[in-house]
């Protein structure tokens, strides 16, 4: 019952169907060929039209296979690997036509019915099928165009915008922790809270906690935080904020009445900054006489910081925070209890994931060393920690830092309490627990994530982008005269330009120049997505932005 069609052109597919049998389920392509001595150029060139021929007749979640012999395709899956400048380099070329590499398996010709290698013109010449394989690939979300946000909000009796810093747009606003989520972040958040109750009696604080502060972040580096300047008057690209974010996009301060200063008359700030922790509004409301003594208070939201680029360090995650008041002859057996539950819970989560035992340490503020994450060095500026939180997958080794214990600065010290605090990165213990390598993988836009992790439950996450390809370009320039380079505001800006589709900026050489003293610098940068299909186009386009961005925004001299 299958029709058979004759003399297709691969790199033409719609024009050999008619409109209602163009939406195809499946595409085969079997060890394509140019024919002939053709090189590794003109094959990637005919497989460059055929995927963009299969996408004008697939279906959205289609697949197209492709057969290829050991070597060819480039990919770590090739045993032994080609050399990619002398492969086919088919991610590369599918990423060009919107596709991503999900699966690959061995072709077993043997398993089809029917099937038979023919060879070249039914010789005796068969391919060499011996390590092939079949690679199948499936539609990419479309890159990103991050249009400006302008959020609202209503200070006294005004009303006040602000435009969302451009590399936070897709993410102000996606409710992860909401009750409705399958969220891993809201899962291992709920998990950790139960567990807790075992040991104390907790309160969730679910009232909305603001997003914004005023004013200058005390303790905190100016250059780590996203600064926002507030609009008195409406933007022409104002959207409305869903109704769970606007109420927390309230312009307050702990210790300062705004609504009264709007009553009587007095000017709005006009400096304000993310959130770069929920630390001050777990110590404003400790101040409170209602604060229960015993009672473990569970806060929890997205917080934002600066911070270079890598596959660890980002700049936006969900913060637990939990608070607990106890007299100062229970401190020590508290933060050993609240310790070794953490543990407990996070040791149980990833057994049941992976079916192995992390190493979880706690390692002394006196003796974490120097180099520490972005998390902890940040978290070092906001309070005095007394231990880091450490989790590895390697059981020789202690891993990254995701969370820390505190007790209250001197300010909140009274006689008789201690307050005893713990912050964690649910973020960075996600991709932990679930085995993912990349942090803007949480951030995916693509339903194929969340579809692997079903309410309440964790599980190891399996990639549908495979060994996607990868971009490198270098910048050399020089920089201004008697000034110091802000690296922090050239990741950032990194980050801005492309999208997050940096994975890597590494400083390759620093060169000063004799007599003149002027100061080189050159980086190396890398570009790759970890769930959409890059084109070296693409890329190629982001680094020619970024020069261009580089020059205006960081006063840069290119070479």
């Amino acid at each position: 019952g299958a029709e058979v069609v004759f003399s297709v052109d691969c790199t033409k597919l719609r024009e050999h169907f008619s409109p209602g049998k163009r939406e195809f389920h499946r595409v085969y392509f079997n060890f394509p060929h140019c024919g002939r001595k053709a090189g590794v150029v003109r094959n990637r060139q005919l497989l460059a039209g055929f995927f963009h021929s299969c996408s004008e007749v697939l279906v959205e979640e289609g697949e197209v296979h492709v057969a290829l012999c050991n070597g060819q395709g480039g990919t770590p899956a090739d045993q032994p690997p080609r050399d990619w400048h002398n492969s086919w380099q088919i991610v590369a070329v599918a990423a060009g036509a919107g596709f991503i590499l999900s699966h690959v398996h061995p072709f077993g010709a043997e398993n089809i019915q029917g099937y038979k290698c023919t060879g070249y013109r039914s010789q005796d010449k068969s391919f060499h099928v011996e390590g092939a394989l079949n690679h199948i690939f499936t539609r990419s979300t479309a890159l990103l165009c991050c249009t400006p946000l302008s959020c609202k909000t209503r200070v006294g009796n005004q009303k006040v915008f602000f435009q969302v810093p451009q590399i936070l747009v897709d993410k102000i606003n996606r409710g992860f922790l909401d009750v409705n989520s399958s969220h891993p972040v809201r899962t291992i958040k709920e998990k950790l809270s139960a567990g807790l109750s075992q040991a104390f009696p907790v309160q969730n604080i679910n009232s909305c906690l603001p997003l914004l502060h005023q004013a200058h972040p005390d303790g905190v580096c100016p250059s780590s935080v996203f600064w926002i300047t507030p609009s008195p008057e409406e933007a022409p690209s104002t959207e409305e904020m869903s109704q769970g974010l606007e109420n927390e996009v309230l312009f307050s301060h702990f210790g300062q009445d705004i609504d009264k200063d709007a009553k009587e008359g007095c000017p709005i700030p006009k400096q304000f900054y993310l959130r770069p922790s929920l630390l001050p509004h777990a110590q404003a409301i400790t101040q409170k006489g209602d604060f229960s003594p015993g009672t473990l208070h569970v806060f929890s939201g997205p917080v934002f910081r600066k911070c270079r680029i890598s596959p660890h360090s980002m700049p936006v995650f969900h913060e637990m925070l939990v608070v607990l008041a106890v007299s100062r002859s229970a401190e020590n057996s508290c933060i050993q209890m609240l310790v070794d539950n953490i543990k407990s819970t996070t040791n149980s989560l990833h057994q049941a994931t992976s079916g192995t035992k992390p190493s979880i340490s706690l390692q002394e503020a006196t003796s974490f060393g120097t180099e520490l994450s972005d998390f902890a060095a940040f978290e070092g500026q906001l309070g005095e920690i007394q231990h880091f939180l450490c989790v590895g997958t390697d059981p020789d080794s202690s891993g990254p830092c995701v969370g820390v214990i505190r007790t209250a600065p001197r300010e909140l010290k009274s006689p008789e309490l201690v307050f005893i605090s713990a912050s964690l990165n649910l973020d960075l213990l996600a991709m932990l627990l679930c085995g993912i390598s990349d942090w803007r993988m949480l951030w995916t836009s693509d339903r194929r994530f969340l579809r692997q992790f079903p309410e309440g439950e964790l599980r190891l996450f399996q990639s549908f982008s495979l060994y996607p390809p990868s971009y490198v370009h270098d910048v050399s320039f020089w920089l201004p005269d008697g000034e110091q380079f802000d690296e922090m505001a050239f990741h950032t800006l990194a980050r801005r330009v492309s999208g997050e589709m940096i994975i890597s900026m590494q400083l390759r050489d620093s060169f000063q120049q004799p007599g003149t003293g002027r100061r080189s610098l050159c980086y190396r940068v890398t570009f790759q997505s970890c769930d959409r299909a890059l084109s070296s186009r693409e890329a190629a386009e982001m680094q020619l932005r970024f020069r261009g961005e580089m020059q205006q925004q960081l006063g840069v001299t290119l070479r």
